[in-house]
């Protein structure tokens, strides 16, 4: 039990917008309404009381991190240590830091809670395993489908319902949380050399399946499995000018159905080439604000040192060729893709000064802030302990026009930037770091501070100095536990694993089983991941009610 006492609470889901008062916390770890008047209490007078922080839309276990950590060594010997203490492991804050470090620097800034977005079910044991060693942090992840070949082929032979029975097999097999969809039919095009940049022209391979039609299915199958989290969309035709076409078309083809479009950032650019390209973020924000149905994280940029890590092979193939630098792409099976190549996001560089500036404007051009989340990609616009860097342009827009001033003239030509006033309250960065991307999540224990709530909970001292304030809390505490005290790491407990278990046709089991044989390298028996394999899981109930309601998408 603790009464924390005498803060200044910030917690919009129960509209509590800077009033002081107590929070307290139950036996079990829990938020309660009340505690008896003996129960220990924490003073906390003059500071600033966050819901702990949910990242929607990260990358911090798996395979690929693993392939980009071995590409990079040179920036993990540049590595920051980070809780070098008597009773703790010390760790490394490299761009890609190991498992139980990445714990550690997302607790020592106040985050308690991440989204996994992108995980090969044929890798999800391990990234599972990976998971578990990243400590405090409660985990979510999201399966690649929109390039499984056993799923297209059932769309392409109009079997939907059956395509929906494999879906939900799929997320049980692999004890996941939800469905991500990165460049529909673009990485199953990549296995013949080519890629998908429209929308309605045919998968390569295939003759009726097409992006939209990959897209609008995923969509719909998980809402008609009552899934918590929508659709998590990585757009086809990521990073390359002239995109806001084909963002704006995926939007209209999903108009009516709940998705979230995952680091919009860089589906947001106008232009026709490299030369010309240029911020798209008020006609993205323009169309996104009138559609109640889609959510979004902004996937931001920051100048300097990274590594990209993703799905899209296609893109990560270009991005070597725009580079030179070092690359790796490769194939996995019958699922999905993965590239890697380190990158430096350069300030007098046009393209990259568009991408810094669009993450921005996309934050501040979305009027409702419960639908934009504060993301970066993690690691691919940058690492995620820069969140403090961004948190200060949002609040402060003089500090962000003088960071304007410093981009080259012709990339500030192109920009809306310098034209927003707006500056975020410490009430809207509660609701884009916590109480929003828990909603988004579908998780309504986490992101608040009302009775029932995990208490997940980051106390800030109250400055000026914003970038030092986010950067570091006073003290986080992870379900009741004091995690984090004035920097130093006081306690180490294993996070959960969330996931879905929705229900299917158990003669999906015989349907699917003669098919591994050819489309597998592994044995179907081998294939799911056994629910003793994912220390501390939780099933997530199908979510009821209005978010579940049966969409009127057109599915074009």
């Amino acid at each position: 039990m603790l009464r924390i006492r005498g803060g200044r609470v910030y917690d919009p889901a129960n509209g509590i917008n800077g009033e002081v008062r107590d929070i307290c916390i139950g036996e079990d770890g829990c938020i309660t309404a009340t505690l008896p008047s003996e129960a220990p209490v924490l003073d906390v007078q003059g500071c600033v009381v966050f819901p702990g922080g949910v990242d929607v839309h990260t990358h911090i276990g798996g395979a690929a991190l693993n392939f980009a950590r071995g590409m990079i060594p040179e920036q993990h010997r540049r590595a920051v240590p980070i809780y070098r203490t008597a009773q703790r492991r010390a760790g490394l804050a490299g761009t890609t830091p190991t498992t139980f470090a990445t714990g550690y620097v997302y607790a020592g800034m106040g985050w308690t809670t991440a989204n996994e977005a992108a995980v090969p079910i044929l890798s999800a044991r391990h990234t599972h395993e990976e998971l578990a060693d990243t400590p405090i942090l409660d985990k979510t992840a999201c399966v690649l489908m929109a390039n499984n070949e056993i799923l297209l082929d059932l769309l392409e032979q109009g079997e939907d319902e059956r395509a929906q029975q494999v879906l939900a097999w799929y997320l049980s097999a692999a004890k996941a949380y939800g469905v991500k969809a990165v460049n529909p039919g673009g990485v199953a095009g990549w296995k013949w050399g080519k890629d998908c940049k429209g929308l309605h022209e045919p998968v390569p391979g295939y003759r009726q399946v097409t992006p939209a039609r990959i897209v609008a299915a995923l969509a719909r199958f998980c809402d008609q499995l009552q899934l918590p989290h929508p659709l998590h969309l990585h757009c086809n035709n990521l990073g390359a000018p002239g995109n806001v076409h084909t963002t704006l078309e995926t939007m209209r083809v999903l108009d009516g159905y709940r998705v979230h479009f995952a680091h919009l950032q860089y589906h947001a650019y106008g232009g026709d080439d490299w030369t010309t390209m240029s911020s798209a973020a008020a006609q993205i924000a323009e169309y996104f604000n009138t559609h109640p149905g889609f959510t979004a994280d902004a996937g931001a940029v920051l100048f300097g040192t990274t590594v990209t890590v993703t799905a899209d092979g296609p893109w990560q193939h270009l991005l070597y060729q725009l580079t030179g630098r070092k690359w790796g792409n490769l194939d996995v099976e019958n699922e999905t893709g993965c590239g890697v190549v380190p990158y430096t996001y350069r300030e007098k560089s046009i393209p990259n000064a568009v991408q810094w500036a669009v993450g921005l404007e996309l934050l501040l051009l979305i009027n409702d802030p419960w639908r934009i989340a504060l993301t970066t990609d993690h690691p691919n616009g940058a690492a995620f302990w820069r969140y403090p860097e961004i948190i200060h342009l949002l609040m402060n827009a003089d500090y962000r026009k003088e960071q304007w001033l410093k981009l080259p003239e012709k990339a500030r030509a192109r920009l809306v930037l310098p034209e927003l006033t707006r500056e975020y309250t410490l009430y809207e960065i509660a609701i884009i770091t916590a109480a929003g991307p828990a909603r988004m999540l579908g998780l309504p224990h986490k992101g608040h501070l009302g009775p029932g709530a995990d208490a997940d909970i980051v106390i800030y001292n109250h400055s000026d100095a914003i970038e030092q304030m986010f950067a570091h809390p006073r003290y986080v505490l992870k379900k009741g536990v004091l995690v984090v005290d004035d920097g130093e790491l006081r306690a180490s407990p294993e996070g959960r694993q969330y996931a879905v278990a929705p229900p299917y046709d158990p003669a999906i089991v015989d349907y699917l089983r003669p098919l591994f044989q050819q489309y597998y390298t592994i044995s179907f028996e081998n294939y799911p991941v056994a629910a003793e394999h994912v220390p501390h899981l939780e099933i997530v109930e199908p979510v009821t009610g209005p978010a579940a309601a049966t969409t009127t998408g057109s599915g074009r």
